[in-house]
């Protein structure tokens, strides 16, 4: 399966009844994962109408898997079948692959399904090309969450720079289901999924080189990050994550929204161990930088015994705890 983007296709209208549908969508519960937020005013510009049914029905049929996801890999395969690249509407590309959502002959006859059924998997069809596709990331892992997600793109096209694309792509289709600033600092989180762990990297305005170990790699460490995230919102962090945990409101757990900062400790009883810092994104998960080797991602914090133990407490900035 080989990428092929192409250039967005003009706005189209809503119909009534994919509005009534999309009404259902409207939480972050859309397949029940975080990243699968209701869709975005771009989502709705750039996805054909019949695509965005298809991307939410074929998400569905496998709990946990972003739709926005299944979307960012149409846009990417063929713009929704947009493209007149060769193989989207019959025949094959270069690579063997045929299809909206470019599948080789041998995967498709290993994962095809009937979308639509009309009694006949056909990979050139939409709805069959996006439930096949659906099929295809679930049988890798992909309704897992965190890696297995990142896993189950990079099965779909061999290469990081594909998942890093696909992944920028799908945050731009759903919306995050924090509002105000805490939505905002999700979404520039988002933007940077991929990026390398550099100790010492990142400030206000992105990814830098970091310095020690990270001296020779460009991006964020974890306060990097939500540094970084919390500037795109109107706020000012301190640089290290023990000072920013004192410089924000403490928030009990239960009462967590997306875009509050999540803070590990190496002795949960006190704060000057904190080691560790993420954003919250939703039912468990936080995005963040873990450490070097690794890269900016989604993972689940709730349930994993090696958070759970080091977990001391989450604050959420406001303009009134802002460093000058």
């Amino acid at each position: 399966m080989k990428a092929a983007a192409t250039a967005c296709a003009a706005a189209l209208a809503l119909p009534l009844a994919l509005v009534i549908l999309l009404a259902g969508y409207n939480s972050a519960a859309g397949t029940d994962s975080e990243l699968a937020g209701a869709p975005t005013v771009e989502a709705q510009r750039d996805i054909p109408p019949a695509y965005l049914r298809w991307y939410l029905d074929a998400a569905s049929t496998c709990p946990g898997l972003p739709w926005n996801v299944l979307a960012a890999i149409g846009k990417i395969e063929s713009d929704h079948g947009r493209s007149t690249a060769p193989g989207v509407h019959s025949g094959q590309n270069f690579a063997g692959a045929g299809g909206p959502m470019q599948f080789l002959a041998a995967t498709w006859a290993a994962y095809g399904i009937d979308g639509d059924h009309d009694g006949r998997k056909d990979r050139y069809n939409p709805a069959d090309a996006i439930h096949g596709a659906a099929h295809y990331l679930c049988a890798n892992g992909a309704g897992k969450g965190g890696k297995h997600i990142y896993r189950a793109i990079w099965q779909y096209n061999h290469a990081d720079w594909y998942v890093r694309k696909v992944l920028a792509q799908a945050a731009l289709y759903a919306a995050p289901t924090a509002t105000g600033r805490g939505a905002a600092a999700v979404r520039a989180a988002l933007r940077w999924l991929g990026t390398p762990y550099s100790w010492g990297g990142g400030k206000p305005s992105g990814p830098t080189y970091g310095t020690a170990q990270g001296a020779n790699t460009k991006g964020f460490d974890c306060s990097g990050l939500t540094q970084y995230a919390w500037a795109q919102a109107g706020i000012r962090l301190p640089r290290v994550a023990a000072d920013q945990y004192n410089a924000g409101t403490h928030i009990p757990r239960p009462q967590l929204q997306p875009g509050d900062l999540l803070f590990f400790a190496a002795n949960p009883r006190n704060p000057a161990t904190i080691h560790h810092v993420g954003i919250y994104y939703g039912r468990g998960r936080m995005i963040h930088a873990p450490h070097t080797g690794d890269v900016v991602r989604i993972s689940q914090f709730t349930g994993n015994l090696y958070r759970e133990r080091q977990y001391i407490g989450a604050t959420r900035p406001a303009p009134h705890t802002a460093e000058a």
